[in-house]
């Protein structure tokens, strides 16, 4: 083959992949690599100071090619990159499922959509569709709207209306399910039971109706799904990316990869073999770049993409229509983002959002310890944080102490994970209110071995789960089903008295009365 012909397969490989790379500006490798095909780039945390930075950041990148895509995995929940360094001022998904207003959903992602827009951003790895039937899930939980398909169907519909409204091409992730598992896909490659029939009675309905809804993307979960495909995960197999996406659900826009470099598929096929497979199975762009950031990665897959069309392992008429899904999705941001106003400098917060999670906190509490809201005083606060979830930013604040001391001076607090637990957790308590916050208490034993211990010295407890509220705990319980910034400070209002509790949603349930 002629230097000619290799150098188009170099640039039609570099179209179909979507590399991170690190630094708040672009490095030189990507402006070059933009000028010979490159289609895409995706943000990490690690490229995000402020809104104004992340402005001049895309304006960068389209100085260099006006047309490209740029990516973020903003789902606006406890998954947030744009506000990494704060905690989202937007709930998550559990919390707009928990609502179910599904206007309400809308107006969020439109409102987050507008942001993106306005900084440059044209493709959002968002929302979540898994339906999250699995409560011993370690990886999606709170960035499910829900265990219902129906209820997370009609929220995916409205949060991918409501983002693309704003000029953002949406994306529903992790098709076709991610919810139903115990295992964690950056870690091990994740098996989903259940017959064919089950499939579409659960996980594939809400994609069904996002490809309905005209979803501009659909990401690919690194997922085992027998009754699916009983030797090849989902983002490598020819039958679900081509027979059932493609053929079945009809959807015709750009099939990108979870990251190819979780351990899924990197540990099984390689970095570039999962690559080059991933494309000859049907999907268009490569995602990469959460934990191999650098040019050396990029070219280790645009390389292994061309050989495998020199090899004849992916045809180069795959790869052209893969780089042609790129670009007509590029076609549709430079539309959508025509006529958007520009970015505001000094816009960072979202009134949108804290109105959504204040509507999303429920309170549980036995009769006759109503009272204990709100507090009398400024309390001792206990967080229990749990194991680092990989999704979720190590550099996102989250907890309940910061906003509640900017309420009730005086507050203090100790967060405490396994390995530091003391004998007694409510130690520095003795004459104040507590507050013992979690995340997901049913699914950690030692958390809820502190927390029964806690209760049984101080029963007058007032328990905060910011995860799952699967297990409720204490004589009044309050959940803001998800960590963000947003939904802690709704609950810290609830606490300091500022503002009333929501008034009951359901009636008198025996010893408990809920809110």
């Amino acid at each position: 083959m002629s230097s000619a012909s290799t150098g188009k397969l170099a640039s039609l490989a570099a179209a179909v992949l979507q590399p991170g790379f690190v630094g708040t500006t672009p490095p030189p490798w990507v402006c070059r690599w933009l000028g010979e095909g490159l289609g895409s780039v995706v943000l990490f945390a690690r490229n995000i100071v402020d809104l104004d930075q992340v402005a001049a950041l895309t304006a960068t990148l389209r100085a260099e090619r006006p047309d490209v895509i740029v990516a973020i995995d903003e789902e606006a929940g406890d998954v947030t990159r744009i506000e990494s360094a704060r905690g989202s001022s937007r709930p998550g998904n559990f919390a707009l499922g928990t609502v179910d207003d599904p206007e309400l959903t809308r107006e969020v992602a439109g409102d987050l959509g507008r942001e993106l827009a306005a900084v440059g951003v044209t493709l959002n790895y968002a929302p979540d569709a898994d339906v999250n039937s699995n409560p011993a899930n370690p990886v999606i939980g709170v960035r499910a709207f829900g265990a219902d398909p129906a209820l997370v169907a009609r929220h995916t519909v409205a949060w991918v209306r409501g983002l693309q409204s704003g000029g953002v091409a949406a994306c529903a992730k992790h098709f076709p399910g991610h919810g139903d598992t115990k295992v964690d896909s950056h870690h091990d490659l994740p098996r989903i039971g259940g017959t064919r029939q089950q499939l579409d009675a659960a996980e594939l309905v809400p994609f069904r109706a996002a490809v309905a809804a005209g979803v501009r993307a659909v990401m690919t979960g690194h997922l085992l799904v027998p009754a699916l495909d009983p030797e090849l995960p989902a983002t490598l197999s020819p039958r679900i990316l081509g027979g059932l996406l493609r053929d079945e659900l009809g959807f015709s826009g750009l099939v990108v990869t979870d990251a190819v470099e979780m351990r899924a598929v990197a540990d099984r096929y390689g970095f570039a073999g999962a690559a080059v497979r991933a494309l000859a199975a049907g999907a268009d762009a490569i995602c990469v770049g959460g934990e191999r950031a650098d040019e050396d990665a990029a070219r280790e897959l645009r390389d292994a993409i061309v050989a495998a069309v020199l090899a004849g392992e992916l045809t180069e008429d795959r790869l052209a229509e893969a780089a042609q899904r790129v670009g007509q999705l590029a076609t549709w941001t430079t539309a959508a983002r025509a006529g958007l106003p520009p970015h505001r400098s000094g816009a960072d917060c979202s009134p949108v959002g804290l109105a959504a999670a204040r509507r999303a906190v429920r309170v549980t509490a036995r009769l006759g310890a109503e009272s204990a809201l709100p507090l009398a005083a400024a309390p001792h606060v206990v967080e229990f944080a749990p194991p680092h979830n990989i999704a979720m930013g190590p550099e996102t604040p989250w907890g309940l102490a910061a906003p509640l001391a900017g309420l009730l001076p005086g507050t203090t607090s100790l967060r405490l994970g396994e390995a530091d637990l003391p004998v007694d957790p409510t130690a520095g308590a003795s004459g104040r209110p507590l507050v013992l916050v979690v995340r997901d208490l049913h699914r950690h034993e030692w958390m809820g071995v502190a927390v029964r211990r806690a209760i049984a010295t101080r029963p007058d407890a007032v328990v905060v789960e910011l995860g799952v509220p699967a297990l409720v705990a204490g004589a009044v319980h309050v959940a803001t089903h998800g960590a963000t910034r947003a939904g802690a400070c709704a609950a810290a209002e609830l606490l300091a008295g500022t503002r009333s509790a929501a008034e009951p949603l359901l009636a008198d349930l025996g010893d408990t009365v809920v809110r």
